[in-house]
């Protein structure tokens, strides 16, 4: 699904992106352009970098249970 329409940024390469390190939309603006022309991709962006990182805390969560 395209999240970023300018830049034709979709949400499967802003979840590399953060897989690959980026926790803001700073740092995905610096690699994807994300934000830089209208902004209104930047709520979206950031439920997809909110949304792996919960699923990361409940991963790390399950494990440390067993």
């Amino acid at each position: 699904m395209y999240v970023c329409i300018c830049n034709g940024v979709t949400d499967s390469q802003i979840l590399q992106a953060v897989e690959e390190g980026a926790t803001s939309i700073r740092e995905l603006n610096k690699t994807l352009s994300v934000g830089n022309c209208c902004g209104k991709c930047t709520r979206v962006a950031r439920q997809i970098i909110k949304g792996h990182f919960d699923d990361a805390e409940v991963d790390s969560l399950a494990y440390s249970a067993v």
